[in-house]
Order: C-alpha cells, then structure tokens, then sequence
C-alpha cells in the first residue's frame, strides 16, 4: 500500500472577543444538500475544509503546514501547539486507483498577517474560496471526520488556555 504524509493548520483569529478560524471550499467540491430532497430545488452547502497538503522531500510537517496555509488561505501564521495525526485509508479516483494509506498532522496556528483568500491565481485549481467561520461552529461545518475532531481539540485548547 502506498503511504502519504501531509500537513495542514487549524488557524485561529480573535476579532470581536471570538474565535474564528481560516477554512477553505476545495475546488471542483460539489457541495452538500441538506437533505437528499433538497439537492435538486436549492443550493448546496458548501464544503469547508482545512488547509492542508504533502510534505515535501526535506521539509518538516510543520513547515508544510505553515507553507500550505499560506498558499491555500492567503494568512501567515505561527504555532501553537500540534493537534495530533489523523490515519486513514482512500483509494485513489485518479491515475493508478491504489489504496493509500494516509497520515496528516494538524498544528493549532495561530493568525498573524494577510488576507484570507488572497492566493495565487494558480491555487484556484486546488481552493475556490477560502473563508473565517466561528471556531466554535467548525466541528460541525467542516465536511470531513478527522477535521472535525481537530477543529474540536482547537476549540478546547482555546477555551483552556487563550482569552479573545
């Protein structure tokens, strides 16, 4: 089985004494309707995902992860803590259709400069928008289990140890 190590942020921002986090719609996402009755007469939900990516030959997961939430969000970040790993298995739809066994580190990051969503024009084949939601609506807003569990462990860690 082929394995693949990536890395990504969750990136946290304080405004209005709340916490928000930097999430992006991956492009070519077809959205999710609210109900399977629903999907055909209004518009699906977006999918909100976190920035994340592979690990490059000779870089260090953190440094992929600080690399792609730039390049994926527009922002600049610093760590905080790591989150922990998420472990799973895909097939892929594309090129050979193998079986890959994927890990990828999540860092608490949080915000220090830039626009969110202004990327290079060359990201758009990868984000079609990258966007601030409340943390505290992240686990339930982002598409996929893994990232819900990390945008929950940053949401505790916060409430713990940050004040808006």
């Amino acid at each position: 089985m082929v394995r693949e190590i990536s890395a990504g942020g969750v990136v946290v921002r304080s405004r209005a004494g709340v916490w928000w986090i930097a999430v992006i719609e991956p492009a070519g996402a077809p959205g999710r309707a609210k109900d399977q009755s629903q999907a055909a007469a209004t518009k699906a939900e977006p999918v909100f995902a976190l920035p994340k990516g592979l690990v490059d030959p000779g870089e260090k997961p953190l440094e992929t992860a600080l690399r792609e939430v730039y390049e994926e969000t527009g922002v600049t970040a610093e760590l905080i803590t790591k989150l922990g790993d998420i472990k799973y298995v895909y097939t892929r739809a594309w090129g050979d259709g193998q079986r890959v066994f994927k890990i990828v580190s999540f860092y608490l990051m949080r915000y220090r400069s830039g626009r969110i969503d202004e990327i290079a024009p060359e990201m758009r084949i990868e984000v079609a928008k990258a966007h601030w939601i409340p943390l505290s609506d992240a686990p339930q807003l982002l598409a996929y289990k893994g990232e819900k569990q990390m945008s929950q462990r940053a949401l505790e860690y916060m409430e713990k140890h940050a004040q808006p």
